[in-house]
């Protein structure tokens, strides 16, 4: 495994967010250390407890005392998976960040194998469970599903979106403001950045040690999301396209109901308070002129978010300057 060059005190940080997973923490480590100990650089295992109530934090506690390498960040209660991995994004300080579950299901030796990837130019490395060890109905259809739905509403093409093994370039994480369930995103967001994303074939066990944390209705909760995501990646500047668009929209259907109300009215002697046409129209003309007005509300929010923050709306990757510049 290569060496990073940096500026950063630690070539990678391992990211581990830990939910009641006691018995596989010791073991984990094992096979981190026997993974990470031929690494020229220098590396760190950041460990978050996201409110276990088995003894984990105890553990890692313990562990911590042991082991020189390792750093364990308590959260006062559960937060849910994307919490934790926020909260070890802002602990860590690698160049290179790789994310892995505490359940031992992908092997920590498979690590080097997205560093590797990495030093071939991209800036994001996903694992691909392409044998997975799961239940067929409740967990690898509806994720197959999800990751095609997700993969052609993003434009962002992986096979496996919800697998947390994965690389990232601090520049790239550093970017990236994670919230509600948004962590199997991040590759989406850091493309809509400009950033490399490339994919990795990893191995993948059964579990042994410990229960699932997320069963179907997680299938429920990534659709969701990803109405998020598609917003604020097509419309984020931008939220009078979408509001306005639609609002213009109503406004055309309400005009071509009235129409048609009219025409009944004079061709048909069909009177108007007969026929739900009138009211529907009024309906469609009063949710338009809504729509609008919130996108022009929206507008006004965007931009006061950009320009009180000055924020830009652009991402640079690299500066080249001339000798006269230097």
């Amino acid at each position: 495994m290569p060496s990073t060059k940096s500026q950063h005190p630690i070539d990678i940080s391992i990211v581990i967010p830990v939910y009641n997973e006691v018995d596989n923490l010791e073991p984990l480590q094992a096979e981190l250390d026997a993974s990470l100990g031929s690494f020229a650089g220098r590396y760190e295992v950041v460990y978050v407890n996201d409110g276990s109530t088995d003894g984990s934090g105890q553990k890692l506690a313990e562990m911590c005392a042991m082991h020189p390498d390792i750093v364990s960040i308590d959260l006062r209660r559960n937060f849910g998976q994307t919490a934790a991995i926020a909260a070890g994004l802002k602990h860590s300080r690698g160049a290179i960040i790789v994310t892995l579950d505490a359940d031992l299901q992908n092997p920590p030796a498979d690590i080097c194998l997205l560093v590797n990837k990495l030093e071939e130019g991209y800036d994001v490395v996903s694992g691909w469970r392409k044998k997975r060890k799961d239940t067929l109905l409740t967990r690898r259809i509806p994720s197959a599903a999800a990751n095609w739905l997700i993969s052609v509403v993003s434009g962002v093409h992986l096979h496996d979106y919800g697998c947390t093994l994965k690389a990232y370039r601090r520049e790239v994480i550093d970017e990236i403001k994670l919230y509600g369930e948004m962590h199997r995103f991040i590759p989406i967001f850091a493309a809509a950045a400009g950033a490399r994303i490339g994919e990795i074939i990893v191995n993948h066990r059964p579990r042994i040690h410990g229960k699932a944390k997320y069963g179907l209705m997680r299938t429920f909760k990534v659709v969701l999301d990803l109405v998020t995501v598609k917003f604020l990646l097509s419309f984020r500047t931008t939220p009078m396209y979408l509001f306005g668009g639609t609002g213009f929209i109503l406004i055309g259907l309400g005009f071509i109901v009235l129409m048609i109300a009219l025409y009944n009215k004079i061709f048909h002697d069909i009177s108007l308070i007969l026929t739900p046409l009138p009211l529907l129209s009024a309906n469609l003309f009063a949710l338009g002129a809504q729509s609008i007005l919130m996108g022009l509300t929206t507008e006004l929010l965007v931009r006061t978010y950009y320009e009180a923050q000055d924020k830009p709306i652009y991402v640079v990757r690299q500066i080249h300057k001339g000798r006269n510049h230097q």
